[in-house]
């Protein structure tokens, strides 16, 4: 069930701010704001934003890519409004655009413990292919490192 109240559009600078707040709150370890600005102009990242009907910022994705591969490195939602679909609907816009940009395997890491987002990602066919020991901090904890095939059809 996707919530109907939700945008997902491209980030735009104004986002920032909200997303690092989303980012402070729905991680242990999380990035600074400078990492948001930056991303936002590299030229290989895709970052969209989640809004809800009245136009706030309630969740993002920021993907990079790289010749015929991408990279989710990061996805969050609002702490309330967490598993109401919101992260499904921003996975499934960017394996969209992953598709249209010709990315033929996307990858991610997850927290081993993080069965919420390991069931989203199984359920959009996503697949461990590794483990980075220690790759978590603050809790420190191993990242399995997942892949999914991309195709045109998506």
């Amino acid at each position: 069930m996707t919530p109907a109240d939700v945008t997902i559009r491209p980030s735009v600078a104004a986002d920032i701010a909200a997303m690092a707040g989303i980012e402070s709150a729905a991680f242990s370890d999380p990035w600074p704001m400078s990492s948001f600005r930056d991303l936002l102009v590299h030229p290989f990242s895709r970052m969209a934003t989640a809004t809800d009907a009245g136009g706030a910022v309630i969740g993002y994705c920021i993907m990079l890519q790289a010749a015929d591969e991408a990279e989710i490195v990061n996805i969050a939602t609002v702490p309330w409004r967490q598993r109401q679909g919101i992260g499904a609907q921003l996975l499934d816009d960017a394996l969209g655009a992953a598709a249209g940009a010709g990315v033929v395997a996307l990858f991610l890491e997850v927290r081993e413990s993080n069965r919420a987002a390991r069931g989203l990602y199984a359920s959009r066919g996503f697949f461990a292919v590794g483990r980075r020991r220690g790759y978590y901090r603050n809790p420190i904890e191993d990242a399995l490192v997942l892949r999914r095939d991309v195709t045109a059809s998506e």
